[in-house]
């Protein structure tokens, strides 16, 4: 996956989540050097900024297409006015997300890029999950926030995975020791509060939180509203 952008922090987050999928993530930092990249590693698909410190994105797209013309483009840009679009999708952009975008979003039009053209076997690759800015890694077990890792023990590592699984959903203390803990002891339910306060200090120290206490239900995650 070769990704092009001139903004290091961004550029970082997209090949955490991209590795994290099991896509081998190649960067760039300016047209020339992506054309050359494109050339040496036939990527299966090219992540885009649309404004690069040496040439218009749009020129490199018109470079790609005319030596990989069937590589996926996904198309990043802050520009979000309406001939921007048209111009990169007509320069064959096969899809264009605008900034600030959500890290997931990006995933799941990169993974609806990889199995229209084809490559199916890494669209359906789910061993990556991603909700705002927090990466997990089925196959490498790591976590991420922010580009930044975040060191978890096992059993953390399974009840962050468990919520992902469900974002948004209300889990109880109960649920959670069933497919957690593979216990329904009710009075382990301590266990579980334990586990969580660990997993929010972990996850949420300094940033906006994500897991959330329903009071009288359980716990769910969720991502960030934004400017919150």
């Amino acid at each position: 996956m070769l990704i092009v952008d001139d903004e290091p922090e961004l550029t970082e987050l997209l090949a955490v989540a991209v590795a994290g999928a099991g896509w081998q993530p190649f960067l760039a930092a300016d047209g020339y050097s992506a054309l050359q990249i494109a050339r040496g590693c036939a990527p299966h698909a090219v992540v885009l900024d649309g404004m690069l410190p040496d040439v218009d994105g749009l020129q490199v797209l018109r470079g790609l297409r005319q030596e990989h013309a069937g590589l996926p483009v996904l198309m990043l840009t802050a520009r979000d006015a309406l001939e921007h679009r048209i111009d990169g999708l007509s320069a064959g952009a096969d899809d264009y997300v605008t900034k600030p975008f959500s890290l997931e979003e990006v995933m799941l039009r990169l993974r609806g890029l990889l199995r229209r053209s084809g490559a199916e076997e890494a669209a359906e690759d789910e061993s990556v999950r991603v909700l705002g800015d927090l990466v997990l890694g089925e196959k490498t077990r790591e976590v991420q926030r922010g580009g930044v890792r975040i060191p978890l023990t096992a059993k953390e590592f399974d009840l962050l995975r468990f919520l992902m699984e469900r974002p948004r959903q209300v889990l109880s203390k109960t649920q959670l020791l069933d497919h957690v803990w593979n216990s329904s002891f009710d009075g382990e339910g301590n266990l579980v509060e334990v586990y969580i306060y660990s997993l929010r200090a972990k996850l949420d120290k300094g940033r906006a939180p994500m897991i959330h206490t329903v009071r009288g239900a359980g716990y769910t995650i969720r991502a960030p509203e934004n400017g919150s």
